[in-house]
């Protein structure tokens, strides 16, 4: 069975294995961030800040139509391109596929092994958040 969110996963993956070595990914990773949308100065509040993360991390969910829409922003360039990959992996998908599908492509892209413990434990931080937006939307129906 496949899913929007496993489909996207695997559609970075692929995206990746372009790139010969680390350094060019990282490379990647932060033009990534530096195309993120504008985020409005009004959402940047303690509220929708993601505990966790070493930098500052602000992330915003709303529900729209049955999907979930994610918008979020960081003060890290690297931390950027992290939060660029979660949007395209994960908004605009149902809550109930975000649930089901796990977040493969962290260990397929070996994330862990190549950004510091800290930026690994933010990571972990917005994932889980993804995961409490979904299961919140999921109980509010």
């Amino acid at each position: 069975m496949s899913s929007e969110v496993a489909e996207a996963q695997q559609e970075l993956v692929e995206e990746f294995q372009f790139f010969d070595n680390w350094m060019d990914r990282y490379q990647y990773l932060i033009d990534l961030g530096r195309r993120l949308p504008e985020f409005p100065a009004s959402d940047r509040v303690d509220a929708n800040k993601i505990r966790g993360c070493q930098s500052q991390v602000w992330f915003v969910a709303e529900e729209k139509d049955g999907r979930l829409e994610f918008r979020a922003i960081s003060d890290a360039a690297i931390v950027s391109g992290l939060i660029a990959v979660l949007l395209r992996i994960y908004s605009g998908k149902k809550p109930q596929d975000i649930l089901d599908t796990p977040p493969e492509f962290v260990k397929a892209l070996q994330l862990e092994a190549h950004l510091s413990p800290t930026r690994s434990n933010g990571l972990a931080s917005m994932l889980k958040a993804i995961r409490n937006f979904a299961t919140e939307a999921l109980q509010a129906t």
